[in-house]
């Protein structure tokens, strides 16, 4: 036994940790095999509909305001729980774009990311047996904190038949009675479902009536198609009383890798929110936030996204379908989410989706999400690389002319 492998603390599995490939971030472990399989075929091209990162950088003009205001020295201080223009200006955003008018700057923090932040929320709230209710798909940090603390994580199925919402009224008594927090996340991955009216009011009633705080993941909230509007859980009333909400500007504004987000919630809320933050991190460069916060005034800049994403899920969908898919185009977000296909024509058959994902991937060199928790799915986004319309369409050209010649049978 190594050194280290005595002293691994038991959250991560102790002296097994090394063994578990558990352990290993799933999104990590798809790339960690996709660039196995592109050194084996080192002269086609990955078609990488995968890991959903935006394709584009951050409009020139929020980028030259990061280049101005990194020069000057009053930025090169530590922002801590952050500067007052980011929360006035993700307050002007809110009012702009969810008609939320009366948020003000302390019912909002700076976030060095959503994930970090999601990972800190559990650590204001959670003790050892308490629950975690998490649907089932989702992103794996929604619960990895609160069993680090010793809490539960409790599924609830995002099924089909259930029209990928969860299934609230449903929930035993003694779960409810255990439970500390609820996630929500619409637009949601990886289903590409969104949010009503009627469900968030749903939603609040539930968390009001069983003394539960709703997390709401809204990463993809603007990115919405067609007649569909952005909407926030705090659209409804009263429910920033028991609801706090995270908004990233990776997926709208092209800045994943700037590592900017705000969370929002009641002023006890994020007190709460800042004690832990003010040991865990030191705030985000002050020239980033303030980049940030002319992207938040200028979020017409969201559109060119939104038009880009619509068009290519119009021939995403309409490829996936000529090759036997049932897909439909989603309402918001990056995903298309579809059924696996049974096997191979006469040939393999696919037990579950990382089956069907590898298969894809090793065969035809394009790179997919499985996804096994309520069934069994492939999650294709639009994020792929692309320069232009043509770009796309030979693109896609290309998608179903590989996936065509797998002969898969559904």
């Amino acid at each position: 036994m190594d050194f280290i492998d005595n002293k691994i603390s038991n959250r991560l599995g102790g002296p097994s940790f090394f063994k578990n490939s558990d352990n290993l971030y799933k999104f990590e472990k798809i790339k960690k095999i996709t660039k196995e399989v592109k050194s084996k075929f080192p002269d086609t091209k990955l078609i990488d509909m995968g890991v959903g990162e935006p394709d584009k950088m951050a409009d020139s003009s929020v980028v030259d305001i990061l280049c101005i205001e990194a020069r000057k020295a009053e930025n090169r201080f530590y922002s801590d729980n952050g500067i007052i223009e980011f929360q006035e200006a993700a307050c002007r955003y809110l009012n702009n774009v969810y008609n939320l008018k009366d948020i003000t700057p302390e019912n909002v923090v700076h976030g060095i990311g959503s994930k970090p932040v999601l990972a800190m929320i559990p650590l204001c709230f959670i003790n050892p047996g308490d629950i975690c209710l998490m649907p089932s798909p989702a992103y794996q940090v929604l619960g990895t904190y609160s069993k680090f603390l010793g809490g539960e994580i409790y599924k609830l199925p995002l099924s089909h038949e259930n029209n990928f919402y969860p299934d609230l009224d449903n929930i035993p008594e003694n779960i409810k009675k255990r439970a500390k927090l609820l996630y929500l996340n619409y637009p949601n991955n990886p289903t590409g479902q969104i949010a009503t009216r009627e469900f968030y009011e749903h939603a609040v009633k539930f968390a009001k009536e069983n003394n539960i705080i709703i997390v709401s993941d809204l990463a993809y909230g603007a990115l919405t198609y067609g007649d569909c509007k952005p909407i926030s859980i705090l659209n409804v009333d009263g429910a920033i009383d028991v609801c706090i909400e995270i908004h990233s500007l990776s997926k709208s504004f092209n800045m994943t890798g700037w590592r900017l987000a705000f969370v929002i919630g009641s002023k006890k809320a994020m007190q709460l929110y800042c004690a832990i933050k003010g040991h865990t991190d030191s705030g985000q460069f002050r020239a980033i936030q303030k980049a940030g916060a002319y992207a938040l005034d200028n979020y017409d800049l969201i559109d060119l996204n939104k038009k880009r994403y619509s068009r290519r899920f119009d021939l995403l969908v309409d490829v996936l379908k000529q090759v036997g898919f049932n897909a439909k185009k989603p309402d918001a977000g990056f995903y298309s989410y579809v059924n696996i296909p049974k096997g191979i024509k006469n040939g393999v058959k696919f037990n579950n989706a990382e089956e069907a994902s590898l298969y894809i991937l090793s065969h035809a060199l394009v790179s997919t999400v499985p996804w096994d928790d309520c069934g069994s799915f492939l999650r294709f986004s639009v994020t792929y690389d692309a320069d232009c319309l043509d770009d796309e369409i030979s693109v896609m050209n290309e998608l179903k002319n590989r996936l065509l010649s797998l002969n898969l049978e559904f």
